[in-house]
């Protein structure tokens, strides 16, 4: 055997220090993949895999951020105790608060005491009222709304790992920070900061938001009277296929006619009710925050024609939304009683209810700005 000469060989280098990976969690209605088709749970499921396969990752992996949902926790012990530490402890937290599941929001208001960057997402049309302040990333479901909805996580993300996170009310309590209250002087000087809005710009904002919600409204009522219309045209022929004596086959056909008719105006209801409820949430945080400027500091805008004209605006908009809330009221009761009539009349029958009990939570804030508004003027 020949005798290899022992030559030195160099060290492997070491390896270059890195940062830790960065952890993300994502809360929101997981359901059962493990339920039967067809089921709450199963649907549930389902769509929160959409939403995370479709938005979240993709939006995360283009910033190299891997997402972890607790369905996807791999690790031994109690699931809540795991699931409470990534709340906590991770870097971002993206929430999907549709539909306000219980469990999402108590997740959601543990992570809101860290101070550390939440990003909340949701579907057009249901996100829970308590928290609509909170900015949210909107979408629908749809292939186009899907991807207009990853894009704008992406971007979120983006800023929110580039210019950080300012804490919500929770954090800045318990971190001892000082609150919007607290840094304004007495005087109302410096109540604006050098980059954020000042009054006239508020009144801006919101003039040009009303004015679009303005002509939703006015869509949605136009499609209540075409319902309504609809209602009345249909009424003679229920009337007689319900008299005694009338085969139920002739009730279920009529039903089945006024069914077809309704679906279309009961769609385009729901989806307009849907746009007008999430210029609300942004306008209801604008209003109220002209309204803290108006009540920090009265001696800069009392006198003002613009400042008095913009309170009117609001106690005006009270008054119409109460004959409103009241015609809804009764048209919801007629819309339920149709549900009962026919399997075929429930799904335009739904849209209708949901697209009024929307429209009817968008009222109710009018409301607390009148209230405001009243001390005020």
């Amino acid at each position: 055997m020949i005798a290899m000469p022992m030559t030195a060989q160099p060290e492997p280098p070491l390896p270059a220090a890195s940062e830790e990976p960065m952890t993300c969690f994502v809360i929101g209605p997981i359901g059962n993949r493990h339920a039967e088709v067809g089921t709450t749970a199963r649907d549930s499921y389902e769509t929160s895999l959409e939403i995370f396969e479709k938005v979240v990752r993709p939006a995360c992996a283009a910033l190299g951020i891997e997402p972890l949902r607790s369905d996807q926790i791999q690790q031994a012990g109690e699931i809540t105790e795991q699931i409470c530490r990534h709340v906590l402890r991770s870097d971002v937290v993206i929430a999907d608060v549709t539909g306000g599941n219980a469990n999402v929001m108590y997740e959601l208001g543990l992570r809101h005491t860290t101070g550390r960057l939440t990003i909340h997402i949701g579907e057009h049309g249901r996100l829970p009222f308590d928290i609509s302040p909170i900015r949210t990333i909107m979408f629908e479901r749809s292939r186009s709304g899907l991807v207009d909805a990853r894009k704008e996580l992406q971007e979120a993300l983006a800023r929110g790992l580039r210019e950080g996170y300012a804490p919500l009310t929770p954090a800045r309590i318990l971190l001892g920070l000082r609150s919007r209250e607290d840094g304004a002087p007495a005087d109302g000087s410096g109540a604006a900061t050098e980059d954020g809005p000042g009054l006239l710009d508020r009144f801006a904002t919101v003039e040009a938001e009303m004015d679009i919600m303005t002509q939703g409204l006015e869509t949605m009522t136009g499609l209540v009277n075409t319902i309504a219309s609809l209602a009345e045209e249909f009424g003679p022929d229920m009337k007689r296929a319900t008299a005694q004596g009338s085969p139920p086959s002739a009730a279920l056909a009529t039903a089945r006619r006024f069914a077809t008719a309704l679906d279309g105006p009961a769609a385009e209801l729901k989806a307009c009710a849907a746009d007008v409820t999430s210029r609300m949430s942004g306008i209801d945080s604008t209003v109220h925050a002209s309204l803290d400027m108006f009540e920090s500091a009265p001696q800069l805008w009392e006198g003002a024609a613009e400042s008095r004209d913009f309170l009117l605006q609001l106690i005006g908009m009270s008054r119409a939304s109460r004959d409103g809330l009241e015609t809804l009221r009764l048209f919801r009761m007629m819309m339920e009683w149709l549900t009962t009539m026919s399997r075929d009349l429930r799904a335009p029958g739904r849209d209708i209810i949901s697209a009024l009990d929307l429209l009817t939570e968008a009222m109710a804030r009018v409301e607390t700005w009148d209230r405001r508004a009243r001390a005020l003027v």
